[in-house]
């Protein structure tokens, strides 16, 4: 009852996704490769001297034709005096070309580098400017084009292991939006190079931002059951196709879950007590269960299509070892008279060696 109060007072709706793309920079983060600031500024300074340098050789060779306050002729420090002071566009006046030479020189190539030398020291100015619209621009391509992803709502533990089992079955984490409104877990998760959502994952105008109407797949791993129910009621409400794969802590709220629209829920609690009362008696068994749930390394449960070859034959004879047959999308476990016999549709639950997945 209490689950079901918290959901009628969370359910209210706001205007996210109906904003302009500028207005969602810092909402949602779309991973790329960051350079070391200090790198950048390096590779500026680096060009700067070497923009001066070169400045004052050119005007040393052709000294000739300047003249200094005195009327003097050019030193090489004279140069770098006169280059410095010209591509800053300080320009005291003190060092003057007067030779037509001098002057085109100073018109063909000290006046490019010039310029040049100004977009170097006002590049980080420039980039700071442009970052809101390079990111509103890359925000607007992304929400144009991400089509069957699978969102994932929360980031925390539980979160972080379904991704991490997810990437070490095939999915490219280009294919993986995270939701959440922790700072800190949206900043693993973008680290994690994954596409990242900053709210509440119960408003659908957040949900919609990650593109949930187009979702092939939804993982609900919040800390709350309430958060969890609410966040499946208004995923399932967006998408009525997708796949909604839930945990909650408590199995009282595992028809809540069903109802919001959940095709699969994971009751944490009893999962993870089954397991510790089984290590007491026999800790292997336990092992075995971690390696089937380990899709990079040793064994893991899978999915696949039936071979043409191993319709009419039974499960129970097949090249693997197979657990159960899904039929209708129902799943039968190995020893079913129904699914005595494979049939042309069916998809074999089965265990493989660990590595990607053969679809």
């Amino acid at each position: 009852m209490a689950v079901r109060n918290r959901i009628r007072n969370r359910l209210r709706s706001d205007q996210l996704s109906e904003g302009p793309d500028y207005a969602l920079v810092g909402v949602i983060s779309i991973p790329e490769l960051q350079a070391s600031p200090w790198r950048a500024i390096g590779k500026r300074v680096v060009f700067a001297v070497v923009a001066l340098f070169f400045t004052a050789v050119i005007v040393y060779i052709d000294r000739a034709g300047y003249r200094d306050a005195q009327n003097n002729p050019l030193s090489f420090l004279d140069s770098l005096y006169y280059s410095a002071v010209t591509l800053s566009t300080t320009g005291y006046g003190d060092i003057t070309p007067l030779s037509p030479s001098a002057r085109l020189v100073n018109i063909l190539i000290i006046t490019p580098m010039r310029v040049l030398f100004l977009i170097v020291l006002i590049g980080t100015t420039l980039e700071v400017l442009t970052e809101r619209s390079r990111q509103a621009l890359k925000i607007q391509r992304w929400r144009n084009s991400v089509r069957n992803h699978t969102v994932v709502i929360g980031y925390g533990t539980k979160g972080r292991t379904a991704v991490e089992a997810m990437i070490g079955d095939g999915i490219k984490p280009a294919e993986i939006v995270v939701v959440d409104g922790d700072a800190a877990a949206l900043e693993a998760a973008a680290q994690d190079g994954l596409v990242t959502v900053r709210g509440d994952a119960t408003k659908s105008d957040v949900l919609r931002l990650a593109g949930v109407a187009h979702a092939a797949a939804i993982v609900v791993a919040t800390n709350r059951d309430d958060t969890a129910v609410l966040a499946t009621l208004t995923a399932r409400e967006i998408n009525p196709r997708a796949k909604i794969v839930a945990s909650i802590r408590e199995a009282e709220n595992q028809h809540l879950m069903r109802q919001s629209g959940a095709n699969s829920v994971v009751v944490s609690s009893e999962t993870a007590g089954r397991l510790l009362g089984i290590a007491t008696k026999t800790p292997t068994v336990v092992e075995v269960i971690e390696d089937l749930l380990t899709p990079d390394e040793g064994y893991s449960i899978a999915e696949r299509e039936v071979d043409p070859t191993e319709t009419g034959g039974s499960p129970k004879h097949t090249k693997d070892i197979v657990l159960g047959v899904v039929r209708e999308g129902v799943l039968y476990r190995v020893d079913n008279s129904k699914v005595e016999q494979i049939e042309a549709g069916d998809r074999l639950l089965y265990v493989r060696q660990g590595g990607p997945s053969d679809d």
